[in-house]
């Protein structure tokens, strides 16, 4: 299977697309084509694992790394992912848990999949490589953990200074020596604009030998489709529906995987997507006019997007936005909303769920009626509420247990260097300087 550019550059094999993250003409990879299932193919597969590899050989098929999916994957889904039910009265609710890994957030899957692709295929060709990642909370850390100590790799993290929850910075910045995280002096939308001039300036990625690590590299979309193939198989085989899934949204990764397993035939039905304030994806659904904006502060930090990457890839999927109101829904949730699902989820359901994980609870209380009663749900939990106390706790009265994997993090030592969001700048961090 080949890859070209959203914007026309290719081909180029699966390998290659793993290495660069980014076209050279500054375009997102995408499959030549998508392959076709259907739920019979996935008769004999019993775990996530074996649904995951099913999914994910036609794209390997060209690969050095064919012989290796196996063991990439039993790395990947080294955690659980639960769809726990929500006992709601006349309607088959339930919550995909995707924040059990290392750093309690469902980055972790991709970031892990990537970490171990790219590893191995600096091994066979002895190049190594600095992976670039900007993070809006939760991607960099996932990625620092997924590349700690990996020989031949180096990792940059980049996030907004002052615009992360302390957890969460404590998160990227306690790894080793293979590990710089800078704090950008700006928001998310400077970060990522930052990571792309860089990976695009020739002299700086022949230096450093640049990839990425962001929701822009294909290798972070691929194995997230495998969860939602996954979770909508074993809905499917328990009641013979093809379940609905919200899904809180940012750069719009996590989303547009979701649509491709559903391209691919998985048993997947409506998809929503959950924003928060930074309405960009809501008011393109809504006005037909793509107009990225600077990003917004909310609560729900890690989706502070206000120029999703991966609306290129959906606009060239599935098309503009005649087409994507066809596929798909967008609901945009308020501070205010999301304070309020935060404390009704913790009612209702009896554990506590975090901000992002609220707009899309809030978003299915308030579907309208038809909508909600023709479909089964999956609610998507993105990260855990731990991650973010100071904003849950007060809301609810109690306080959120920290899971082992993020009590360890929060023990260790950190360190980072604060730099303008200008290109000089982060090439004088690059070099030490």
């Amino acid at each position: 299977m080949k890859y070209f550019s959203t914007r026309g550059v290719g081909p180029v094999g699966l390998d290659e697309a793993l290495r660069i993250g980014i076209a050279s003409d500054g375009g997102l990879f995408l499959p030549e084509q998508l392959p076709s299932f259907g739920v019979s193919d996935f008769t004999d597969a019993v775990s996530i694992s074996d649904v995951a590899a099913a999914m994910l050989r036609p794209f390997f098929v060209e690969s050095v790394l064919l012989d290796d999916v196996h063991s990439i994957l039993a790395e990947t889904f080294s955690f659980p992912i639960p769809a726990t039910a929500l006992h709601v009265d006349g309607q088959d609710v339930s919550m995909l848990e995707l924040y059990h890994g290392p750093t309690a957030a469902f980055k972790d899957v991709g970031a892990g999949f990537l970490a171990g692709c790219l590893s191995r295929l600096a091994s066979k060709d002895d190049s190594p490589l600095t992976i670039l990642v900007a993070t809006s909370g939760d991607t960099g850390g996932a990625v620092a953990a997924a590349f700690d100590q990996r020989p031949g790799m180096r990792v940059v993290v980049l996030f907004p200074e002052g615009r992360v929850s302390e957890r969460q910075e404590r998160q990227l910045c306690c790894w080793g020596d293979n590990v710089l995280s800078l704090k950008v002096q700006g928001s998310f939308d400077d970060c990522q604009a930052l990571l792309k001039a860089a990976m695009a300036d020739e002299e700086l990625s022949l230096r450093h030998h640049f990839s990425s690590a962001n929701s822009i590299n294909i290798g972070r979309l691929l194995p997230q489709m495998c969860y939602f193939g996954d979770a909508s198989l074993r809905h499917y085989k328990r009641t013979g529906n093809s379940p609905g899934f919200i899904v809180p949204t940012g750069n719009l990764g996590n989303a547009f995987a979701c649509v491709m397993a559903r391209e691919m035939g998985l048993p997947i039905g409506p998809i929503i997507l959950a924003t928060n304030a930074n309405r960009t994806i809501a008011d393109y659904f809504e006005s037909g006019s793509w107009s990225p904006r600077p990003s917004l502060r909310t609560l729900a930090s890690a989706m502070d997007v206000g120029d999703p990457s991966n609306m290129e890839r959906l606009r060239k999927l599935v098309g503009e936005a005649a087409a994507l109101r066809g596929q798909l829904r967008v609901s945009s949730v308020s501070d205010e909303q999301i304070e309020s699902a935060l404390r009704l989820d913790f009612d209702e359901f009896g554990f506590a769920t975090c901000p992002h994980t609220a707009t899309a609870t809030h978003t299915w209380r308030h579907l309208d009626n038809e909508l909600a009663s023709q479909h089964d749900w999956i609610l998507v939990a993105t990260a855990h509420p731990a991650k973010f106390e100071t904003i849950v706790e007060p809301l609810i009265g109690a306080a959120v247990p920290v899971p082992p994997e993020l009590e360890a993090l929060l023990s260790r030592p950190v360190k980072s260097v604060s730099i303008k969001p200008d290109l000089p700048s982060l090439a004088a961090a690059l070099s030490g300087d």
